[in-house]
């Protein structure tokens, strides 16, 4: 029995860590597949390249031109430039919270671990593509736009930038944890007529949560790559 009196649900890779004898944390196994399928994906995209799109290709290509738009509308054509690794992170999540959504599977992000990591790299990522443009410059985005204010600024940003690793982790982790234990809550009570209604709802709060986290990395960007006044 899990904690609060739940039963823990069956998960194919608890099965296969006991058929192999290893310890690797379920999360990370399910972050390994969550790999495994977009590598698959991109191969038979790639090896099936089409002038007239169809099928997966046309559901990617709806995804990436979508967002593509949407982050060079918000970042200017300088977006173009790091609009690839925005959007590895964008289908990665997502590919991650659905993997939730499959009966004996569990979703990475439901684990505190997979997100920071994640938002670690964000973290480092934008600070590195400020300090790439900016230079020793960078520094000013830190100081406000009052220079007597400026080391009460200092101190201030940087804890603001701090905690920004700390909100991607917690607002990822609650809500997709949140909605897992709504899951096995429902399907425990009414497995069939309780949860499959549900599908559906979850399948919109996860994409949610991906393109939030999207959406916060760009802003983040957004804020390393623009003149600081």
């Amino acid at each position: 029995m899990a904690a609060g009196g739940l039963a823990h649900p069956l998960l194919y890779m608890d099965v296969l860590n006991s058929a192999l004898g290893t310890h690797i944390p379920v999360h990370v196994w399910y972050t390994w597949t969550a790999m495994a399928i977009l590598i698959t994906c991109g191969l038979i995209i790639r090896s099936r390249v089409s002038l007239v799109p169809g099928g997966l290709q046309n559901l990617f290509e709806v995804i990436v031109g979508g967002l593509e738009d949407f982050v060079v509308a918000n970042l200017g054509e300088g977006g173009r430039k790091v609009f690839p690794v925005l959007i590895t992170i964008f289908v990665f999540i997502l590919t991650m919270n659905y993997l939730g959504l499959i009966p004996g599977c569990d979703a990475p992000t439901a684990n505190i671990n997979t997100n920071a990591a994640m938002a670690l790299f964000v973290f480092v990522y934008y600070n590195y593509i400020g300090i790439k443009k900016w230079g020793a410059g960078y520094i000013k985005h830190f100081m406000g736009p009052v220079i007597f204010l400026a080391p009460l600024m200092l101190v201030l940003e940087f804890v603001s930038h701090l905690a920004r690793p700390l909100s991607l982790t917690l607002r990822l982790f609650g809500n997709i944890r949140g909605e897992e234990i709504v899951l096995v809550l429902l399907f425990t009570l009414a497995p069939v007529v309780g949860t499959l209604p549900m599908y559906f709802l979850f399948i919109l709060g996860k994409t949610i949560q991906a393109f939030i986290f999207f959406m916060l990395a760009t802003i983040y960007l957004k804020g390393a790559m623009d003149h600081a006044h």
